[in-house]
């Protein structure tokens, strides 16, 4: 498909990628030595920290035509430093190599020799344009050249250039220095070695990378940019307050009280507006956006009084805006259905993942409040298959085939199974969903001749899985029948793994703490980093580690 086509609406590629878990990837690149941002402003900065925090010894480059933002992103450095200081998180001499060698000026020939340049400018292609020719011209023919945009294709903005092919979007979420979701934009003309070196780099440095298509507004603006507008649409029916505090269901923030934050409702009539000039008239955005700076609205946790039939309509929209353009983005392939719900609650706040909202209202309620919302916003995305089919897949693990070969075996023509868990938010802690994916994909392959055995690990850099989510546990308290079910219900994976014939084996790429460490024993090997620690912190909650860690240790 030609990205570049307006008023297409139709399937994209699927992302060209081989490995679900980024760290597989052997990237032909070294890590960046020197990285420059172009702007100064809002995001720029906190990419930089971002940055420096997580490669102290990397030279920044912040590029601006204006010299007080450049004066100020140096302030806002130095007072993110002395506030992870202040409060424990950073030692003062981390501090120190986090604000060493970083660099100001408001000459482009200051990026000639950065690995990456990032520009997080002004939305306006133009203006993209001007500023990716100007870099072009100074940088090697090898540097990686990204775009923070978080709505214009990457076709459009790069399209003039003599080296397309290292040039991509990677869009960060605010704030860019603690929100680690990044999306990292696979368009036609991009090297998809490249992209699969950004997919590593941002997995490695502590970011949750999520692949999606070339669409306009990607994946996750697709939805923060209509929940916005739709919200903005109902102001005929109920005030600003009333709609946060109805949405306050499924975020934890709502649509208002987030764009006074982020000041974006000349985003959202930006976004709309390419979005209605590119797949029609229904994303138009509302008129009162260019009539309001700031919203009359409640804080995160705060409510007022809304009527039951007020409740009922605004509900239905919002659902219906979100089921909408998820079912849309599913069946676009403009991003995967895993990222999709992992995405909006990492960088957008909701509650739940949207298709996991559809499926716990259930088929029925889902088609009525799509149904109706399509018949009241005549042109929004209706789905294109059965609502059954948007359930299908891992929400919590990451499956990837390794030939033998690949990890030093060669010969067999066989293939290990390897399985992440993929919790970032929760440093990959266990819950009941989660062991069920698990014990379901061992289950689907352990009688296949073609698989040697499994490998379990944690994504990201930290954690392997820091121990069972123990929201349940004061919902037990005394009740000893419904805590020792729930002890079987957790040891259901374990058991299984003490009867399989085929070889499992934990590798521990950080932390295993508490049920994370219980599963990583009652694997058949363990293999770790040197930095991996692995503890039974039980005791300080006054509980004792339950599901086999005072008695297997002993008889392995």
């Amino acid at each position: 498909m030609n990205t570049s086509s307006p008023a297409s609406t139709g399937v994209y590629p699927a992302p060209r990628i081989r490995f679900a878990n980024p760290l597989l990837i052997e990237s032909t690149r070294p890590m960046p030595q020197h990285i420059a941002i172009i702007g100064a402003g809002s995001i720029g900065p906190d990419i930089g920290y971002y940055l420096k925090s997580a490669l102290p010894g990397l030279k920044l480059t912040l590029i601006d035509l204006a010299q007080p933002a450049l004066e100020a992103a140096l302030k806002r450095f130095q007072g993110y430093a002395d506030k992870a200081v202040a409060r424990g998180k950073m030692k003062a001499e981390q501090a120190e190599a986090v604000l060493r060698d970083i660099h100001v000026s408001t000459d482009y020939d200051a990026l000639a020799s950065a690995d990456w340049v990032l520009e997080a400018a002004t939305e306006n292609l133009g203006l993209k344009q001007k500023i990716f020719a100007d870099v072009e011209a100074r940088v090697a023919s090898d540097a990686i050249i990204t775009s923070n945009t978080s709505s214009l294709p990457a076709a459009r903005i790069f399209a003039k250039l003599r080296h397309p092919e290292r040039t991509t979007v990677t869009h960060f979420f605010a704030p860019a220095w603690r929100n680690p979701a990044v999306e990292v934009i696979d368009w036609e003309r991009a090297d998809p070695a490249m992209v699969e070196h950004l997919r590593r780099f941002f997995c490695e440095t502590g970011k949750l990378p999520l692949v999606t298509a070339d669409a306009p507004c990607f994946m996750l603006d697709r939805i923060f940019d209509n929940w916005c507008n739709e919200s903005a649409l109902l102001l005929d029916q109920a005030n600003a307050a009333q709609i946060d505090t109805v949405a306050g269901e499924f975020v934890h923030a709502g649509p208002f009280f987030v764009l006074n934050l982020a000041h974006g409702n000349p985003i959202i009539v930006e976004t709309n507006t390419l979005q209605a000039d590119e797949e029609g008239e229904h994303y138009r955005p509302a008129t009162i956006f260019g009539s309001v700076e700031r919203w009359l609205t409640v804080a995160p946790g705060k409510s007022v009084p809304v009527e039951a039939d007020v409740v009922a309509n605004v509900r239905d929209r919002l659902l219906g805006v979100l089921f909408s353009q998820s079912v849309d983005i599913v069946d676009r392939q403009i991003g995967t259905p895993a990222d999709l719900d992992l995405g909006c609650r990492i960088a957008l706040g909701f509650r739940d993942g949207p298709l996991t909202l559809m499926r716990g209202l259930g088929e029925a309620e889902t088609a009525r409040i799509l149904g109706r919302f399509v018949s009241e916003r005549s042109g929004m995305p209706q789905q294109q298959r059965e609502l059954a089919g948007y359930q299908q897949f891992e929400r919590h693990v990451l499956v990837d085939d390794i030939g033998v070969g690949e990890i030093g075996d060669a010969g067999t023509g066989a293939k290990v199974k390897l399985i992440t868990l993929r919790r970032p938010e929760a440093l990959n802690a266990l819950h009941d969903e989660m062991t069920d994916e698990i014990l379901a994909v061992i289950r689907r392959h352990e009688n296949d001749d073609d698989v040697a055995g499994f490998v379990i690990t944690g994504y990201g850099p930290r954690a392997f899985c820091a121990g069972a989510d123990i929201g349940r546990f004061p919902s037990m308290l005394g009740d000893a029948p419904a805590a020792t079910q729930y002890s079987r219900d957790c040891s259901r994976l374990l058991v299984h793994l003490d009867a399989m014939k085929k070889p499992v084996v934990a590798a521990l790429n950080g932390m295993a703490l508490g049920g994370g460490f219980e599963l990583a024993m009652r694997c058949h090997s363990l293999v770790a980093v040197r930095a991996a620690t692995m503890q039974l912190p039980e005791v300080t909650l006054g509980i004792v580690p339950g599901i086999g860690a005072m008695v297997v240790p002993y008889r392995r």
